[in-house]
């Protein structure tokens, strides 16, 4: 099992950065695979990043290749999402997931463990 807490949520200017990490507990996290999905108001939880077991291969959305960067520490059992350039835009819920495998996905439902999120706000 694999429990998961986001911070660094908070609300920037357009153009601002933000760091978010996601802490994991449980002696599992080195097998996990992770992503960092979003949900906006009145919208669908859509994929961020993801980043696979080891860290070596990444997957950005569209909306934020070269704004946004995916990386973990498994000695420190925590991934980080990095955002520059804001927009607002990317003002949404973030969560943190994790699923059993060496390889990472896109698909939400695909992912074994969430946390709670961590609210972005971006103002114009």
């Amino acid at each position: 099992q694999v429990q998961l807490e986001e911070s660094g949520g908070g609300s920037v200017q357009a153009g601002g950065s933000l760091r978010l990490s996601c802490a994991a507990s449980g002696r599992t996290f080195s097998s996990c695979a992770m992503g960092w999905f979003r949900q906006g108001p009145n919208k669908e939880r859509e994929v961020v990043a993801a980043i696979n077991r080891n860290g070596g291969t990444t997957y950005y959305a569209d909306s934020v290749k070269g704004r946004f960067t995916i990386s973990r520490d498994n000695a420190k059992n925590t991934v980080y999402l990095q955002m520059n350039s804001l927009k607002p835009e990317d003002t949404a819920v973030y969560y943190c997931a994790a699923r059993f495998s060496i390889t990472y996905s896109t698909l939400p439902s695909h992912y074994n463990y969430w946390g709670q999120g961590t609210q972005v706000t971006v103002s114009s």
